[in-house]
């Protein structure tokens, strides 16, 4: 019976023959240098990302889907500076639901409420990602194991 251990170097040199494995079998063109153009419009996606209540994390090249409806958007990272400005959203919205609710604007109580879920789940998203988490590894604790009487 042997013994056999894994060295980092040998991860390393295994994912490194993995990934020529699969650059060889892509295109040769999509590893080209990119132009000056398209190394600009990379770059500026992710200036155009920045926003009033954080930031868009939608992928390079694609278009938003909300039309700019940043507060209703799963895509919306916000800002914990901003979560004064989204509590105001989504007063202003609730507010904006009782007069459309008065007036008999059945299609804008709609569409306000799908924006008034999405105001009042980024507060939440914010508060998950402040708050720490414990995970508990199922070791045991100092106290468990100190003080036992021994068995030999």
């Amino acid at each position: 019976m042997g013994y056999n251990a894994i060295y980092p170097t040998d991860a390393i040199e295994a994912h490194r023959a993995f990934i020529a494995r699969r650059r060889s079998l892509r295109p040769s063109e999509e590893y080209r240098t990119p132009t000056n153009e398209e190394w600009d419009a990379f770059l500026a996606h992710f200036e155009k990302r920045k926003l009033s209540l954080g930031t868009c994390a939608r992928s390079f090249g694609t278009s938003c889907i909300h039309e700019h409806a940043c507060v209703r958007c799963s895509f919306l990272r916000p800002e914990p500076s901003q979560r004064g400005r989204l509590i105001e959203i989504r007063d202003n919205l609730l507010d904006r639901i009782a007069e459309a609710q008065r007036e008999g604007w059945l299609g804008e109580v709609e569409g306000l409420e799908i924006s008034l879920a999405g105001a009042e789940e980024k507060p939440a998203q914010l508060d998950a990602a402040l708050k720490p988490s414990v995970i508990h590894l199922s070791l045991p604790t100092f106290g468990q194991i100190a003080g036992r009487p021994s068995t030999l």
